[in-house]
């Protein structure tokens, strides 16, 4: 890729919120908050399924006070996923997509990712023409509304078990040409990487300039490097299109995750009971191959 898309973003090393609590309440915000700065992360991912209980003032405080930044992801329920067939199920993507915008935007931050594009789930069947042509439209919609707010949107790709819309990069790529909008990006999970792609690298290539966020996950969403991920492929192709944009270390263990999050996620084992030791460990695994 020649050109520079991505020149509006910055190489940051962030982590999930979940990582260390279940919830952005003021006493687990602030526990989330201060954990990621004393690992050393510049920023924090924050779960937006219910943007309404976030309090941006509060929100504002924690960051300033330890030194962070702040993006958002989520999933979308049956509730209102925008790909539904019923234009009232769509509207209440569209209007909960545009508060979580607004929250960031009251936040200062310009990263939205994660399944905003359907519903988190499994589908009984493929996308039809109508399913996905209804998220292109949707997406487009967000696009320009988050564009008026200098939020940049990022379309993870997923696999199979929890979208029909897109598995692979290169279905994420005929997405996002089809939404065609300056500030949309493909957000790339090596975690679902590992299960969809025919290795760690071909995605990355083609995506260029057009990769925008990525999640690093292990395979069995523990400890990096405790899996069989090939994460020193995967980082090899970040430094071969000088990808410059958030990488979001990302893990989950029942110990954390929220009980209907976790059952949502099929988190059904402890995978680590030190979220610290855990969030300390994965910044130096990723900083040493980036």
């Amino acid at each position: 890729m020649t050109s520079n898309k991505t020149s509006n973003k910055t190489l940051q090393f962030g982590g999930h919120s979940l990582v260390w609590t279940g919830d952005w309440s003021p006493e687990n915000a602030r526990k989330s908050a201060s954990s990621a700065h004393k690992a050393g992360y510049d920023y924090i991912e924050m779960l937006m399924i219910e943007p309404w209980k976030i309090d941006s003032a509060m929100t504002n405080d924690l960051l300033a006070e330890f030194n962070l930044t702040a993006t958002a992801s989520l999933g979308l329920s049956v509730e209102n996923d925008v790909t539904s067939t019923n234009p009232a199920i769509v509207q209440k993507g569209d209007e909960l997509l545009r508060e979580v915008v607004d929250k960031l935007y009251s936040i200062n931050a310009t990263e939205l990712c994660g399944v905003i594009y359907c519903s988190l789930q499994k589908y009984p069947g493929p996308a039809s023409i109508e399913n996905r042509t209804n998220s292109i439209k949707a997406m487009q919609r967000l696009a320009d509304y988050a564009a008026d707010k200098g939020i940049n949107i990022n379309f993870e790709v997923v696999n199979r078990y929890e979208t029909n819309i897109m598995n692979t990069g290169k279905e994420g790529l005929k997405f996002l040409e089809a939404v065609d909008r300056p500030n949309a990006y493909l957000h790339l999970d090596t975690y679902h990487m590992n299960i969809e792609e025919d290795g760690m690298a071909a995605a990355v290539l083609e995506a260029g300039d057009r990769l925008g966020y990525v999640h690093i996950g292990e395979s069995h969403r523990g400890y990096l490097g405790s899996g069989n991920v090939d994460f020193d492929t995967f980082f090899g192709a970040l430094k071969q299109i000088n990808y410059a944009g958030p990488i979001t270390f990302e893990s989950f263990s029942s110990v954390v995750v929220d009980p209907a999050l976790s059952n949502a996620l099929c988190i059904w084992r402890n995978l680590w009971d030190d979220s610290d030791d855990l969030a300390s460990h994965a910044l130096k695994f990723m900083k040493a191959r980036y």
